[in-house]
C-alpha cells in the first residue's frame, strides 16, 4: 500500500499593473524564497497570488478577470489556493470578498506581512533589497517611494497606496547594490511621485542627493527617472543629470493637460504658464534630454476649445515620447462629483488624434537620427533581430532600436555602440559600430 506524501506547495505570483507592482511582486517572491518557498512568476503553481490593479477601468476590469479565471482553475482542481492582494484588493475588499467569496484570503497594500503569514512564511525586516527580480536580467526597477500626498482630482492611488513614505537613502544604496551584484546595470527609479522624495524624512527635497549616492554604486551604468510630478520639481536634479554620466538624459513626468481651466480642477497645482517654464528649462538646462508624458482627454468639462489648445501644444512641443489616455471616472475620488460629460467616442477620438499626432513627431525625431552613432543595451534577442535602447528609452513603452541577428552576434546585458540607419515611428534599425 503507497502512504500518501506530503505536497509541496508551489506559489505562482501573477502581477497586473505599473511596475510600482512589478517592484512589490519581486519583494514578497524574495520573502517567500528567504523562507524556503518554491515560487514562480507567471508559471504553473498549485498557490496563486494575483497581485492586482485598481486605477482605472480597464485595469480593474483585467484583474476582475484575473481573479475570475483562478478561482475557475480552483474550483476545476487545477489550483488549491487563490489569494489576491494589491490595489484592487485595498480599495474593494468588502466587495470582491462579497462578489468573489471563493477567493481563500483578499490583502492591501500594506498587508505583506499577513499574506505570508497565510502562505506559511514569516516576514523578515533584514532582507533589506532582497527580491526576486522578473525583469531582464540587465535592468530592475528601484521604487524609492510608497504612496502620494498630492491631491490630484482624478486619481485613486492615494486611496490605495496611503500617503508619501520615502524610503531612507542608505537603504536604497544597500538594495542598488545587491542588484548590481546580481548582474543588474540599469536603475529605474519609480514612486507614485519622485518630486516629493526625502521631505517626509530630510524635510527637504533629496532627489538630487539620493542620484549622487546611488551613481557610486559599482556595476550600475544608467540610471533612469519615472513619474516625477511637476510642481515642486527640484531643479537640483538637472545639475546632476548634467554632470553625473550614469544619469540618463530622460525624464518621465506625467504633465495630464495644458488648459489652465482643467490643470485647476484637476487640482495639479500648475498653470498654462507655469508648465511652459519649467519645459523650457528643462530644454534650456539639458538639451540632450527626453522627456517622457501623459496626457488625459476627455476630462469632465474639456471642451472641443480646450482639446485644441493641448493639440496645438503637442505639436508645439514636440515631446520625445507621449502617452495619452482617456479619462476614467473613478469613485470617491474628487473629479467623481463632476458630470462625465465627454462622450466615450469623443473621448476615443481625442486620443487618437493625439496619437496620430505623436506618431508623426517621433517619426520626424527618429529620421534625424539616422547616420549617428548611440551607446545602447541590449534587452533580448526576438526573431531574427537583437532588441536594444538608448539611454533616451525606458523598456517596453519607448523606442526600440533593432539590429540583424543573422548579420551580428551581440548578447543580451551588453553595451555596445551602434549608428543608425533607417528610422521609423518608434523603431530604430542600426549596425554595430567596430572600433
Amino acid at each position: 500500500m503507497r502512504t500518501k506524501t506530503l505536497k509541496k506547495n508551489k506559489i505562482n505570483v501573477v502581477t497586473l499593473g505599473c511596475s510600482k507592482n512589478v517592484y512589490d511582486s519581486e519583494v514578497l517572491m524574495g520573502q517567500l524564497r528567504a523562507n524556503n518557498k518554491e515560487v514562480a512568476h507567471e508559471e504553473e503553481g498549485n498557490v496563486v497570488v494575483i497581485n492586482t490593479c485598481g486605477f482605472i477601468a480597464n485595469a480593474k476590469e483585467e484583474s476582475v478577470n484575473t481573479i475570475l479565471e483562478y478561482v475557475q482553475k480552483k474550483e476545476d482542481g487545477l489550483v488549491d489556493k487563490v489569494f489576491v492582494t494589491g490595489c484592487l484588493s485595498e480599495r474593494y475588499k468588502p466587495d470582491l470578498q462579497k462578489e468573489i467569496p471563493n477567493v481563500d484570503q483578499y490583502f492591501g497594500t500594506t498587508e505583506l506581512p499577513l499574506l505570508l503569514k497565510a502562505l506559511g512564511a514569516d516576514y523578515k525586516h533584514e532582507l533589506i533589497g532582497e527580491r526576486l527580480t522578473t525583469t531582464p536580467k540587465n535592468y530592475a526597477y528601484l521604487k524609492i517611494a510608497e504612496g502620494c500626498d498630492r491631491p490630484c482630482s482624478f486619481c485613486a492611488i492615494p486611496l490605495m497606496r496611503g500617503g508619501h513614505k520615502s524610503t531612507p537613502i542608505e537603504n536604497l544604496v544597500i538594495e542598488a547594490g545587491k542588484l548590481a551584484a546580481n548582474g543588474i546595470k540599469e536603475l529605474i527609479l519609480i514612486a507614485q511621485d519622485l518630486t516629493y522624495y526625502g521631505l517626509d524624512l530630510y524635510k527637504e527635497r533629496a532627489l538630487a542627493k539620493l542620484l549622487r549616492e546611488l551613481v557610486k554604486v559599482e556595476g550600475i551604468e544608467w540610471i533612469r527617472l519615472h513619474y516625477a510630478f511637476p510642481t515642486g520639481f527640484p531643479m537640483d536634479v538637472l545639475d546632476v543629470m548634467l554632470e553625473e554620466p550614469k544619469v540618463c538624459n530622460y525624464i518621465d513626468i506625467p504633465l495630464q493637460h495644458i488648459s489652465t481651466k482643467l490643470l485647476k480642477s484637476m487640482r495639479r497645482g500648475t498653470t498654462y504658464e507655469k508648465t511652459n517654464a519649467l519645459l523650457k528649462t528643462f530644454r534650456e538646462k539639458v538639451p540632450q534630454m527626453a522627456i517622457r508624458t501623459t496626457l488625459i482627454v476627455g476630462y469632465p468639462g474639456e471642451t472641443q476649445e480646450d482639446f485644441e489648445l493641448l493639440r496645438d501644444w503637442v505639436k508645439e512641443m514636440r515631446f520625445e515620447r507621449l502617452g495619452c489616455f482617456t479619462y476614467s471616472h473613478e469613485e470617491n475620488t474628487h473629479a467623481y462629483n463632476l458630470e462625465d460629460d465627454v462622450p466615450e467616442d469623443v473621448k476615443m477620438e481625442r486620443a487618437n488624434e493625439i496619437m496620430a499626432l505623436q506618431s508623426q513627431i517621433s517619426w520626424e525625431l527618429n529620421q534625424e537620427k539616422i547616420g549617428k552613432e548611440f551607446r545602447i543595451v541590449i534587452d533580448r534577442k526576438e526573431g531574427n533581430y537583437f532588441v536594444g535602447r538608448t539611454e533616451f528609452d525606458s523598456p517596453d513603452v519607448d523606442n526600440e532600436v533593432l539590429i540583424d541577428a543573422t548579420k551580428h552576434y551581440l548578447k543580451t546585458g551588453e553595451y555596445t555602440r551602434v549608428k543608425i540607419t533607417e528610422a521609423e515611428d518608434f523603431d530604430l534599425y542600426a549596425e554595430p559600430v567596430t572600433n
